[in-house]
């Protein structure tokens, strides 16, 4: 993304549609006639003077430079310019110029740039094969493969079988390779959570027949470590998100939810998933640039636009590291396209239901709203098979009255194996910094 093409994203917010002036309104004008000029085929070279000269015209309009200047007439427009003066500063060379940068560049990038895949550094390692206790020829399932440092370390404990599940095919291959190297012990699936009971089926799996799930939820470094995948804050990439790579056509990417949601449902996501606190504005501005200059198609555009709206914010990461304001909106965004809470809550079922009596369960979160999932359905604070949204002593200040009521609200087919979250040590984190949101919990499956 050029210099010129973030200055005009700030400009946008200075011109917002007041629809009482009708055909008169400024603001309407000018994203007409940006729409229209980017719609155009032609496309014009200009240089950057230029085309800092007519951001610098704009820029006085928005901040009235002109209003005692020109004295208004009634050919006038709103600023006080005339329409020839007003067409001239929106010229057709300069709108094109803002789009420069398009995706045609990001494509020749990305062909001649290899793909790279880094090792995933397990999280907790120790502390989960701890919790899970692997033993010999029993059955274990890592519902979250990724690249297979837990599964691996499970297999070096325990002469025991293992099936792999994960959503990217890549993965995928990657736990092909490891039941090539631990022959007969290993059955990798490809798939998500929710198409878990159908694979099971394809092989002879039955409910309650499992002695131990391991999740580790959220984004694997190697996604994270691909640019290409649109998943990092720091890496340029298209933005796509989909952790099953395009396996369901059908599947929306990150871009296609910027490019299509209205302002109001941009608003949820960022606010509801990402837990950011200027969702409102960063929802505007998104929608505001998408009507006046172009879709946002890149991770670098996303951050730019975002970072536009907290112009003077630094924000500090849990180990007091400058954090990319951006951030949030990305959580939100990956967990909306890939519908990683709903994803994850089905999983938790599933865990209940493929368990033996005594099978143990070992999960590990990144972010709050996965570890409120999580704990509910351990602590039976579920309403039809979801966790209720809101703690249980929140539920109802009657319950108190009811004991049959309570111990129904109560009611858990899981034992805690540990009293509090476990996280992970001050050694780890600095070895690993990516594990310093981790947070832990085991359970046994009591009935």
């Amino acid at each position: 993304m050029t210099t010129q093409y973030k200055k005009f994203t700030k400009l946008i917010a200075k011109w917002p549609v007041d629809s009482s002036k009708g055909e008169r309104d400024l603001g309407k004008f000018i994203r007409e006639k940006v729409k229209a000029a980017f719609e155009t085929a032609n496309k014009q070279n200009l240089d950057s003077e230029l085309c800092n000269r007519q951001y610098n015209s704009l820029n006085k309009i928005a901040d009235n430079y002109y209003k005692n200047k020109y004295k208004r007439t009634k050919s006038s427009t709103a600023t006080g310019l005339s329409t020839e003066e007003c067409n001239l500063i929106l010229s057709n060379e300069v709108l094109n110029y803002l789009k420069e940068e398009n995706k045609s560049i990001f494509i020749r990038k990305l062909s001649t740039k290899p793909i790279e895949y880094k090792d995933h550094i397990p999280v907790m390692l120790n502390k989960a094969i701890e919790y899970l206790n692997p033993k010999d020829n029993e059955l274990y399932v890592d519902m979250t493969f990724g690249a297979g440092g837990h599964s691996k370390k499970i297999l070096e404990t325990a002469n025991c079988t293992l099936i792999t599940l994960d959503r990217d095919p890549v993965a995928y291959e990657k736990a092909k390779n490891l039941a090539k190297e631990y022959p007969n012990r290993v059955i990798p699936l490809l798939g998500r959570f929710s198409e878990l009971p159908a694979l099971f089926k394809t092989q002879g799996i039955e409910q309650s027949s499992i002695d131990g799930i391991l999740f580790d939820f959220g984004c694997s470094s190697m996604q994270l470590d691909t640019g290409e995948r649109g998943f990092s804050v720091s890496k340029d990439g298209y933005l796509d998100m989909r952790m099953d790579a395009g396996r369901d056509p059908n599947q929306i990417t990150a871009r296609e939810v910027l490019a299509t949601a209205n302002e109001h449902e941009l608003y949820k996501i960022f606010k509801i998933y990402g837990e950011e606190k200027k969702a409102a504005k960063i929802a505007q501005t998104i929608i505001q640039a998408r009507y006046m200059i172009k879709n946002i198609d890149t991770t670098k555009e996303l951050v730019d636009v975002v970072n536009s709206c907290c112009p003077d914010e630094v924000r500090l990461d849990k180990l007091q590291r400058p954090q990319s304001n951006a951030t949030k909106v990305f959580q939100a965004l990956r967990i909306f396209v890939n519908n990683e809470l709903n994803e994850l809550n089905y999983g938790m079922v599933l865990a209940k239901y493929y368990l033996k009596l005594n099978g143990r369960l070992v999960t590990i979160c990144f972010h709050s709203l996965e570890d409120t999932i999580v704990k509910r359905h351990i602590g039976g604070n579920t309403i039809n098979e979801v966790a209720n949204p809101v703690p249980l002593k929140y539920h109802s200040p009657l319950l108190v009255q009811d004991q049959e009521t309570i111990n129904e609200f109560l009611d858990t087919p899981w034992k805690p194996l540990n009293k509090h979250v476990e996280v992970p040590t001050d050694e780890e984190v600095e070895r690993n910094p990516r594990s310093r949101s981790a947070r832990l919990r085991a359970a046994i499956k009591i009935k």
